[in-house]
């Protein structure tokens, strides 16, 4: 019998992206999956829109953009209760090749160490470059680096231990699940999934990326992150990565001074960067971090 898996699509407005993605899920080959919506309060309609279309689909209505972490435990939560033996995080904004499940859970399901796997994820515009094949931390350093902007040239061929694989498609063991814990909510958004891995593989278990498995993600190519909720959350929560994890001095230095200070000191001096959003996202998140203050930025 093969194993139960739940696949969660966690969703914040991006009805269309949504339909197309559940669009392409109806192409899985995989026998044994259910899916579960689970609506961050969209204001586009996303959840009668799915029942309407797709209503063998589960949904669940938070009734508040949660984020990414408390959103999704709400669907892992599903999964423990209703006895799945995988959880799949699946952004909406993906499509996904019909084996793509198939040969996740071949490798997840060979070993009983490995814990949680991910497939290799290329761009929507550009199937041929890699958007993320999974990723390595830099300990000394504290950086999480992602394999990404890879041409796909066959280099990633084999199932391949990493430190982490991204949130946008993630396959988690029951097991690992329950030893490991959910997300942690503190984060909102981004790092939160870096973090979880770790504490999966502290837990005893092995993150691996499946080449093979391959799933399309409509992020743009020329994607910027000058936002100011996005300054706020990436200096925030990389530094309360730093502090659950329990990184060594030399990483909190280097997030202190080599990443954080120069971008920021480049934000207000370099004439070409004085315009760009960022500033004011990460004075906030240095206070905030300081102050104990995470989940959800409440900009004032």
């Amino acid at each position: 019998m093969s194993p139960r898996v739940l696949i969660i699509i966690l969703c914040y407005n991006g009805v269309a992206d949504t339909l197309a993605c559940l669009e392409s899920l109806q192409r899985v080959e995989y026998p044994s999956f259910d899916l579960l919506v689970v609506d961050n309060a969209s204001s586009d309609g996303t959840p009668e829109a799915v029942r309407a279309q797709f209503p063998q689909v589960a949904v669940i209505e938070n009734g508040a953009n949660l984020g990414f972490a408390a959103g999704n435990n709400v669907g892992l939560r599903y999964a423990l209760r209703h006895g799945y033996d995988y959880a799949l995080l699946l952004n909406n904004d993906t499509e996904v090749a019909p084996d793509f499940l198939t040969r996740l859970i071949d490798v997840a399901a060979s070993d009983r160490t490995i814990g949680a796997v991910g497939p290799t994820i290329t761009y929507y515009e550009r199937p041929d470059l890699i958007w993320s094949a999974g990723g390595m931390i830099d300990w000394r350093h504290g950086i999480a680096r992602m394999r990404t902007n890879e041409v796909d040239s066959g280099q990633h061929r084999e199932p391949a231990d990493v430190d982490f694989v991204t949130g946008c498609a993630l396959l988690v063991k029951r097991a690992a699940l329950e030893r490991a814990g959910l997300l942690d909510e503190r984060f909102f958004m981004y790092f939160e999934e870096t973090e979880w891995c770790v504490r999966i593989r502290r837990a005893g278990f092995r993150i691996v990326h499946v080449p093979q498995s391959r799933v399309l993600h409509k992020i743009p190519l020329n994607a910027r992150f000058d936002r100011e909720y996005l300054a706020y959350y990436m200096t925030r929560n990389r530094l309360l990565f730093l502090r659950a994890t329990g990184a060594p001095l030399s990483a909190w230095l280097h997030a202190l001074f080599v990443q954080d200070l120069r971008t920021y000191l480049s934000l207000a001096v370099r004439p070409k960067w004085r315009t760009r959003p960022g500033r004011v996202g990460m004075r906030h998140a240095w206070m905030d971090f300081w102050r104990g203050r995470f989940g959800k930025w409440e900009m004032t």
